[in-house]
């Protein structure tokens, strides 16, 4: 591998509101997430807004996955960030919106730290 890591930045529409309002599911679901790549996960903090919305943060030893819910539009931001060659963030961003319910989702891939010659990065 050239790079680091990949982020996966998701824009995810036409989710079940109840679910984008509910931070005890959204805990789960990310925690979920971040199993289904193969991530080790470390530990988690999220918040439940007033009147409504859900942020957080699920930190693993291959770095994160972040998620934002607006449920009056029934759409979730959602970063995956991975490191290492034993973890897929597709797999959770996928797993993400599935769990959502979501109609809709655009994704783009960023590759994080990229060198012109391969890189070799410790597996967790």
């Amino acid at each position: 591998m050239n790079a680091l890591g990949r982020h996966i930045l998701a824009e995810v529409y036409g989710c079940d509101s109840r679910i984008l309002d509910d931070v005890e599911m959204i805990e789960d679901i990310m925690v979920q997430a971040a199993i289904a790549t193969g991530a080790e996960v470390r530990e988690v903090a999220f918040h439940k807004f007033n009147p409504q919305g859900v942020s957080g943060v699920v930190v693993i030893s291959e770095s994160h996955l972040t998620i934002h819910t607006w449920p009056e539009l029934g759409y979730a931001a959602v970063d995956v960030f991975t490191c290492g060659d034993h973890v897929n963030p597709w797999d959770g961003v996928n797993y993400i919106a599935r769990m959502l319910k979501a109609e809709n989702m655009t994704a783009t891939e960023v590759k994080r730290g990229v060198f012109e010659k391969p890189v070799k990065v410790a597996n967790f």
